[in-house]
C-alpha cells in the first residue's frame, strides 16, 4: 500500500483521525501511533469487514523524549491521553528510553539509544504493525515504516527500513515476513 492509499484509510476514519488529533495535541515530543491500530484499520478496511474501533486492543504512542527516560515518564504520558480521551486503550512508550529496559526484558546484549521514531520503527520485529502515523498542524501526516524495498516518505525527507535492527538477515518468522508472504499494511 502507497501512503497515499493509508493517509485516505485514515482521513475516512473518523475514530483515528481523533486519536491521531489527541496524540498531536498531547505535547508529548514527537509523537506517533504505531503498530497494532494502524495494522488493524488497514487490515480491516482492505481485507475485512470495515474497521471496528472497539477491536483495538491497544494504541500504541511513540514519542521521543531523551530529556525524561524513566518509566512514570511512560506513565504519565498514557495518563495524559486517557485524559483527553478515555475510551481508547492508550498505551506510550519513550522511545527514547527503550535501550535503558530492553535487554533485561527481552536479553541480549546492550541496545543502541533509539534517536528517530524511524530508528525505532526499524527494529519492530513484526513487519506487519512495524508502521507509524502521526498528525502535524503545519505539514501533511507522516508515515514511517520498516520495509522490504519500497518507501514511505514522512514529509520530512522519507525512511525506508529493511528488516528489523534487532535481528540478523534472513531471520525474520513468518510472523514478521516481509510481503510476500501474506498482506502487509504498506508497501
Amino acid at each position: 500500500m502507497r501512503e497515499d492509499e493509508l493517509r485516505d484509510l485514515v482521513q475516512r476514519s473518523p475514530w483515528m483521525i481523533r486519536a491521531l488529533s489527541i496524540v498531536r495535541d498531547s505535547g508529548l515530543p514527537d509523537a506517533w501511533i504505531g503498530a497494532g491500530a494502524i495494522r488493524d484499520l488497514v487490515w480491516s478496511e482492505r481485507y475485512g469487514h470495515g474497521f471496528d474501533p472497539a477491536s483495538v486492543r491497544d494504541v500504541d504512542v511513540v514519542f521521543l523524549d531523551a530529556a525524561d527516560r524513566s518509566r512514570d515518564n511512560d506513565d504519565r504520558a498514557t495518563q495524559r491521553l486517557v485524559a483527553a480521551w478515555p475510551n481508547p486503550p492508550w498505551e506510550a512508550k519513550n522511545q527514547a528510553a527503550v535501550h535503558t529496559w530492553y535487554p533485561t526484558k527481552f536479553g541480549g546484549g546492550p541496545v543502541a539509544p533509539l534517536r528517530t521514531i524511524a530508528d525505532a520503527v526499524a527494529t519492530w520485529p513484526e513487519y506487519a504493525t512495524a508502521v507509524a502515523y502521526a498528525s502535524t498542524r503545519t505539514t501533511r501526516s507522516r508515515c514511517v515504516r520498516r520495509t522490504v524495498s519500497t518507501t514511505c516518505s514522512t514529509g520530512y525527507g522519507g525512511a525506508t527500513r529493511t528488516g528489523s535492527a534487532r535481528r540478523s538477515p534472513g531471520s525474520d518468522s513468518p510472523a514478521t515476513a516481509p510481503p510476500n508472504a501474506g498482506p502487509a499494511p504498506v508497501s
